[in-house]
């Protein structure tokens, strides 16, 4: 196997593998006399097959497979012998003459391909020790687990008949209605004994408005027009009317916040739950300073590096931020325009996004490397059994999928090897930290002219001046809602915690799914 270098641009390397025919011929032949003692053919005994008829029946099959180690053995040999590290899967090319390479898969001729390669770039870690980074820590505040508890007590207060009364924001109002578009009924827009919370949001835009004033007895038509982005495309966009008759008005109880209260969420006491709020709330705050101290540390580290990116690299990572974009603009039915930029612009911005997360990606890939940083088996277990919990009903499916994919299961490996690095490298660097109040920790990064964050960004971002890829929409998440949901976990009854109110009200809207506001159960969730 003879091979040469004929290209070493930048971090572009090609290389031109030359397999002599002799040397074919000496291979096909030596795989042939070990495969006559494993075939069985007709008229002639086990391992008495001449090598010449082998040829014949197997010879293009064999010489085909051997091409493949064959392409194998030159990547091999070009990485080893150049001590190169790639950056990507190689690109081949075979001539194009097909009488050329019919010749050499009949070892009657040279086989000869260019291996093109683009290669990792080489570059000297940056002393770090002038480094300092904010970290903002922000305390628990009583005020904070009181607002806690209220909303927790407000979703799931309940709600009692009150005769005569007209329905207004805050009530409950229980409903049939029948859907119609053009006068025809659609599917999925009819529905008997429906709660209506007024106010709540719940519903699409306009629907819980316009029962606001009925009472008992009531029959009112509602029109409302489905936001284009509804997750049933034949209702998107389309204006609706809904023939509504009102069955019951309810008020809202006084909420109690005592130990009654803390049992539904399976806590035993109200002091209990009390404490189980402010460990999850502060597990939200811990989570959000961590979130702006690596921000400030990779936006130091992205200061002190500029080095050539591998453009496959580049590519791939704007390809999946811009898919991300795009459909995010679909989603929210909005263009470039109405963020005040142009595609053109967008598109300059995410490239540097994208060229910022690849290089910062290697910078930490190097300092691992150097600090012997390495992930155990039982971490990425342990990451997996969190991606699987994500995936109520189908944990084993999803457990075998990562076990049986490589690839899949290196993309639960590469985070918590990237927080690893990240620990490393704030012991070594000055970190000073600032006791801040709840709002500005979780306060917009554009807002205090941050840089760029690794974070992905989202459509919202390509507005006019600077495209950021932020962690806004996550840094903006409110803390007081994740701790309901945190405590679940602390809690004997995980599934009662904040789902109570909210599933009460959903059940039988469940049948009514198209007169509801898409994505409503998604939000809850998250909250």
């Amino acid at each position: 196997m003879q091979v040469t270098e004929t290209l070493s641009q930048g971090l572009k390397r090609e290389f031109q593998v030359v397999l002599p025919a002799s040397e074919l011929e000496e291979r096909l032949t030596s795989e042939l006399s070990t495969l006559k003692d494993r075939v069985k053919i007709n008229g002639f005994r086990p391992g008495k097959v001449p090598v010449a008829h082998l040829r014949r029946v197997y010879g293009r099959s064999v010489m085909a497979e051997m091409v493949q180690s064959l392409v194998t053995e030159a990547e091999r040999k070009i990485v080893d012998e150049n001590a190169l590290k790639l950056a990507n899967q190689p690109r081949y090319e075979f001539p194009e003459d097909k009488e050329e390479m019919e010749k050499a898969l009949d070892a009657k001729a040279d086989l000869s391909f260019k291996v093109a390669l683009e290669v990792l770039p080489q570059f000297e870690l940056a002393d770090m020790s002038d480094i300092t980074v904010r970290k903002p820590v922000a305390e628990v505040t009583d005020k904070e687990v009181d607002e806690t508890l209220q909303r927790m007590a407000t979703q799931n207060r309940s709600f009692e008949s009150a005769e005569g009364r007209v329905a207004e924001s805050g009530d409950r109002v229980i409903v049939d209605f029948v859907g119609t578009m053009d006068g025809e009924a659609f599917e999925g827009g009819t529905a008997q004994d429906i709660s209506v919370d007024l106010g709540s949001n719940t519903f699409i835009p306009g629907f819980e408005d316009q029962l606001v004033g009925v009472k008992a007895g009531d029959e009112k038509t509602v029109t409302v027009t489905f936001p284009t982005n509804y997750g049933a495309e034949h209702l998107a966009g389309k204006e609706a009317s809904f023939a509504v008759t009102v069955k019951d008005v309810q008020a809202p109880v006084e909420a109690k916040i005592d130990d009654e209260l803390a049992k539904k969420f399976g806590m035993e006491s109200l002091d209990a739950m009390k404490d189980a709020i402010r460990e999850a709330v502060k597990r939200d705050l811990d989570a959000q300073s961590r979130r702006k101290v690596k921000k400030s540390l990779l936006d130091a580290l992205d200061e002190k590096y500029d080095f050539e990116l591998p453009p496959s690299l580049v590519d791939q990572e704007f390809n999946a931020v811009w898919s991300q974009v795009m459909a995010d603009l679909q989603n929210n039915s909005k263009t470039f325009e109405d963020d005040g930029t142009t595609e053109e612009e967008a598109k300059t911005e995410y490239r540097k996004i994208a060229e910022r997360r690849v290089r910062l990606g290697l910078v930490l890939a190097q300092i691992g490397e150097k600090g012997e940083i390495q992930v155990t088996d039982d971490e990425v277990t342990q990451g997996l059994v969190e991606r699987v919990r994500q995936f109520p009903g189908q944990e084993k499916q999803v457990w075998e999928f990562y076990q049986k994919n490589p690839q899949a299961l290196a993309e639960i490996r590469a985070p918590i090897f990237e927080e690893k690095v990240v620990d490393h490298i704030l012991g070594e660097v000055k970190v000073e930290e600032e006791k801040v109040d709840r709002d500005t920790l979780f306060a917009d990064e554009e807002e205090e002219g941050g840089a760029q964050s690794e974070e992905k960004p989202k459509a919202k971002a390509a507005a006019k001046g600077k495209a950021k890829a932020e962690t806004k929409a996550d840094a903006k998440s409110d803390s007081k809602a994740d701790a309901k949901g945190a405590t679940k976990t602390a809690a004997k009854g995980k599934a009662k915690a904040e789902s109570a109110a909210p599933e009460d009200g959903e059940s039988k809207d469940e049948k009514a799914a198209p007169a509801k506001k898409p994505k409503a159960k998604a939000k809850k969730a998250e909250d």
